[in-house]
């Protein structure tokens, strides 16, 4: 019989966008199996933000761990790493402070957990009048692969059968995205998590990935399961793009599966 998580930790990575996250969080009230944890890594220290996660705490009495830093720039991979120090469960859904969940959306990723994978999620993009529309009305009653405002409606249907069907290469990096991400806590350690030394935006999820790859531990694809609404926003600054892509094409050539300045250092 395949080893289940016997608890699970949802960990969602935001900056400075409240409304969002007051979303998502509705989203975490509507899963039909709710995390035995909830984690919030904050790139930064708003105000706005604190002020959601206090307010949901109140109303629904769900504690939340937040663990922030200062916001010096984008340093995500670190407050990550920071962040999943303090948790305690076995399993990890990640997911970025953008992404409203479907109801199944723990349960699914629970189903898809396996020892020596991490799992791919997938995610159907909202247009942004519908991003704008779900933002100011907090209302996430209506979505729906069928409904109005969607780019990606085939992300959007979620059965689940035919998720098996569905194959990808277990030992490529690429297309590593954190906004939908699951794995073993001990297998994260066994890397030493995210790389710190990223500056900016791109390419720490797809390095975390190819360090897992060159460890042993296998990808798999989600699809038509766990799905994930991800709310429209403009492009973040590329300014370190060739930078960071450098330090994963390192990581490429010279099959590391473990670097220093990561889970261990933060």
């Amino acid at each position: 019989m395949q080893k289940k998580p016997s608890k699970v930790a949802l960990l969602i990575a935001t900056y400075k966008w409240p409304e969002a996250l007051s979303l998502v969080l509705k989203s975490v009230m509507n899963q039909s199996r709710i995390p035995d944890e909830i984690v919030i890594a904050e790139d930064g220290d708003d105000r706005g933000t604190a002020s959601v996660i206090k307010k949901f705490m109140k109303t629904h009495g769900v504690k939340i761990k937040h663990i922030y830093h200062e916001d010096i720039g984008f340093r995500k991979s670190l407050i990550l790493n920071k962040a999943i120090k303090e948790i305690q469960s076995d399993y990890i859904i990640e997911i970025d402070g953008d992404i409203i969940m479907h109801p199944h959306f723990i349960a699914d990723h629970i189903q898809a957990a396996r020892p020596g994978f991490f799992i791919q999620g997938s995610r159907t993009m909202l247009k942004e009048w519908k991003s704008q529309e779900l933002l100011k009305s907090q209302d996430i009653r209506g979505l729906r692969p069928l409904m109005n405002g969607l780019y990606s409606r085939f992300n959007a249907f979620r059965i689940p059968v035919f998720s098996r069907f569905f194959k990808v290469n277990p030992k490529s990096s690429v297309n590593v995205k954190g906004c939908n991400l699951a794995f073993w806590k001990t297998d994260y350690v066994r890397v030493n998590g995210y790389y710190s030394g990223f500056e900016g935006w791109g390419w720490e999820d797809y390095e975390l990935g190819e360090r897992w790859i060159n460890a042993g531990i296998k990808k798999k694809r989600l699809k038509m399961a766990a799905i994930g609404y991800h709310l429209y926003h403009s492009l973040t600054s590329r300014a370190n793009f060739v930078p960071n892509e450098l330090i994963y094409r390192e990581t490429v050539e010279k099959k590391y599966d473990y670097r220093l300045n990561g889970y261990v250092e933060a």
